[in-house]
């Protein structure tokens, strides 16, 4: 290792102490925080990242196809993978993205009654109950102790028995709705930066895709950090797309999983003691054993092509042009969390949001990138765990 790249490690690892150790610091004053300063925050940096962008003029749900697409998504596939390579041995191979698992849960989606007429699409088509998975995850690449995460999660949702054909083949019967807790906006705008983002994330340097002189995210770190914080448990969080999907012919929307109950629970060992390495799937696992969970799953439609971009995953679509819309209810009932035994079952599972109907196929680069990119990392590392994909059911049994 050179003498500059020695420097730069350790400049980062000394930003990454001083940020595990807010994240130690932060849970008794955060909420009051996020009161009186997010949503104020969020509005600046939005208006500056606004000031910068220009209008490509296209229309509703229209996508645009840059020319250095298909080799930015190449360059992410390489690198997510060696950097899998790199964290993980044979037969431990974790996700590539949404790395570490809190916990898996049974659970029911029904179909609103209520639905406004022009929304009425695909699943949304008409009342109904299906059956479903929900795994909670934090964000990779790594598998740390819970507080020092980056400080926000994911809710993917796995619809069962979805009749009709789907985008991908590989399952037959399931619709995924994937979702993040860091906001309404994603970590990157695009894949050609995505992909600096990998680099910089195989090189165990992340900060400095944020940070770089040379090319700076400043902004982008600034939207992240109003919405990263510490977790005290994933079913108390909401959740958005960050990216948007069709919803039929000429429609685009964003997917949020907003939560119907307050549910904080504390951290054992905060500020300075010794906290559990993996206390979000205990507070997870405690919680459900209790109560039931439910989420309200919203849809946000596109109205306006450039305030509301397609392409560009780091503009929150504004809700005062178009609120967010009630289309269904997750019902994840008491039951007993128990991970260990449910360990094959994960390794087997995958999440893809192109496992869809074609009424709700992803848009925007980001989610063409996913149908290669998450396909290849799971065909990837269910290979070096020697194990099958399974499409579930929801009669499996998990003792």
């Amino acid at each position: 290792m050179t003498v500059k790249n020695c420097i730069l490690m350790a400049i980062h690892r000394f930003l990454l102490q001083l940020l595990y150790l807010e994240r130690r610091l932060e849970p008794p004053f955060r909420p009051a925080w996020n009161a009186m300063f997010r949503e104020p925050g969020v509005r600046l940096v939005q208006f500056l990242i606004n000031l910068r962008r220009k209008n490509e003029g296209l229309k509703i749900a229209e996508e645009r196809i840059d020319p250095d697409e298909e080799q930015s998504l190449s360059d992410i596939i390489d690198l997510m993978a060696d950097q899998m390579r790199g964290r993980f041995k044979p037969g431990g191979y974790e996700r590539g993205g949404n790395t570490k698992t809190h916990g898996v849960l049974k659970a029911t989606v029904t179909i609103r009654d209520d639905i406004p007429a022009h929304c009425r699409i695909g699943i949304f088509a008409e009342p109904k109950t299906y059956k479903a998975y929900v795994r909670y995850a934090g964000p990779g690449p790594n598998v740390p102790s819970d507080i020092q995460d980056v400080g926000f999660l994911s809710m993917a949702v796995k619809l069962l028995g979805v009749p009709g054909e789907k985008l991908m083949d590989e399952e037959k019967f399931t619709q995924d709705i994937i979702t993040t807790s860091g906001g309404p906006t994603f970590v990157t705008p695009n894949t050609r930066e995505n992909a600096k983002l990998q680099y910089w994330s195989l090189r165990d340097m992340t900060l400095y895709y944020f940070l770089n002189p040379l090319d700076t995210h400043l902004l982008d770190m600034f939207m992240q950090s109003l919405w990263n914080e510490t977790q005290t448990n994933p079913l108390g969080k909401r959740y958005w797309s960050c990216t948007p999907y069709l919803l039929g012919e000429g429609q685009a929307v964003m997917y949020s999983f907003v939560p119907k109950a307050n549910i904080v629970s504390p951290i054992p060992g905060l500020p300075f003691g010794k906290v559990p390495f993996n206390y979000l799937r205990d507070n997870l696992t405690k919680t459900i054993a209790e109560t039931d969970v439910e989420f309200d799953l919203m849809i946000q439609l596109q109205t306006d092509p450039h305030l509301m971009p397609i392409e560009d995953s780091s503009v929150r679509w504004p809700e005062k042009l178009s609120p967010f819309i009630p289309v269904a209810t997750v019902h994840i009932p008491k039951q007993v969390h128990n991970f260990d035994a449910m360990a094959d079952f994960t390794k087997r599972l995958k999440m893809n949001p192109w496992h869809c109907l074609p009424e709700h196929r992803p848009l925007g680069n980001l989610n063409r990138a996913r149908f290669r990119l998450y396909r290849e990392l799971s065909n990837f590392r269910q290979e070096m765990n020697q194990v099958s994909h399974l499409e579930p059911a929801g009669d499996e049994v998990f003792e």
